[in-house]
Order: structure tokens, then sequence, then C-alpha cells
């Protein structure tokens, strides 16, 4: 087994123990639940950058976001298609609006980990990630505004910068419990 598969492994081995030993009993007491399948748990990351028209007709833009995609999450994204026409928006069906990755199992436990640890850190000004960004469904929703903030992506090899958002989806019933979770779990959430 190579050294960095070793390594990775090991990661999604912390965050779970982690969780099994520390979050789990927490959040137990915290909220008095009888049931372990009703404690909160991570469900799915998503990753996702939207297309506007002008760059949907760039293909090397295109190319490149999905690249950078790619390199960042480990996974292929797949192009998230417009379903029907705007004319005021020019718009047209079939066209590329976005790209996406959905990460779950091991990819989703690396790729939180390389977010709390290395991508947040690294962005300009940040105070910590503002509650406002739950959904009041116990789900979290990043946005970043330069990719180059995580450490796949070299400053000097990118031509233009784009955004992206990261949402975090857990099977929490509210923002208190999705809250807990995500703080327990190292996420730097604003008070």
């Amino acid at each position: 087994m190579s050294q960095k598969l070793k390594m990775s492994y090991g990661v999604r081995n912390q965050l779970q123990e982690k969780y099994k030993k520390e979050v789990v009993p927490e959040l137990k007491k915290l909220f008095g639940y009888k049931n372990i399948f009703v404690i909160p748990r991570f469900e799915k990351i998503v990753v996702n950058v939207g297309i506007n028209q002008a760059q949907a007709k760039e293909a090397q833009f295109i190319e490149n976001i999905e690249s950078s995609l790619k390199r960042i999450t480990g996974q292929k994204p797949i192009k998230t298609l417009a379903k029907k026409s705007i004319s005021t928006l020019k718009v047209r069906s079939g066209m590329i609006v976005g790209m996406k990755v959905t990460l779950r199992g091991k990819l989703m436990y690396d790729f939180f980990n390389k977010l709390v640890n290395v991508a947040l850190p690294r962005v300009r000004d940040f105070r910590g990630i503002p509650l406002s960004s739950l959904d009041g469904q116990g789900n979290l929703s990043i946005g970043f505004r330069e990719h180059i903030a995580f450490p796949e992506i070299r400053s000097d090899e990118v031509e233009k910068i784009h955004g992206l958002e990261v949402v975090i989806s857990t099977t929490a019933k509210s923002d208190k419990e999705a809250k807990e979770l995500l703080s327990l779990l190292g996420l730097p959430l604003r008070q």
C-alpha cells in the first residue's frame, strides 16, 4: 500500500474515531438521544461551480473548471445542463450552466479534513463561517470567491480565478444539532 493511500486512510479513521468516541457521546449528552441512529452524521458533501453564459462559450474555461474540480475533490465532475430556455438570461436548453461533484464515504472525509485544516485557513480575512450559512434543515453552504484556497491549485498556473460552493449535508433535523456536530468535528463557526 502506498504512503499517500495509508495517510488518507488514517485521516478517515481519525475523523470516524473522533466522531464515535467524542462527538457521539457529547451529542447524546446535549440532546438526550436514546437511539444511536437518530444522532446527526454526515450524509454527503457537494462541491459545485456555476458558469454564466459568457464563460459557457469558452471551451478552454470549462476545461479549466473541470480539471480544477477534479484536482480539488479527487473525482470527475458532472456537467449540469439548463433544463429549459430563458430568453432574458440568454440561456438555451441543454447549455452548460455548472459543474458539480458529490462526495460520499472516504473521499467525503478526506475533503472535510482538507477543508477544515488547509483551505479555510488560506482564505483571506477568514473569521469563521457565519451561522446564517445553515439552511434551517441541518445543511451548511460555504462559498469560496477564489478556488486557489485549495492546496492542489497553484496560483501561478491559473489564468482565470473562479468561485465555488461547498454544501455539507447532514442528517441533523435542526440548525442547532448541525451547529454542534460541525463545531465538535472542528469546523470554525462564528458564535
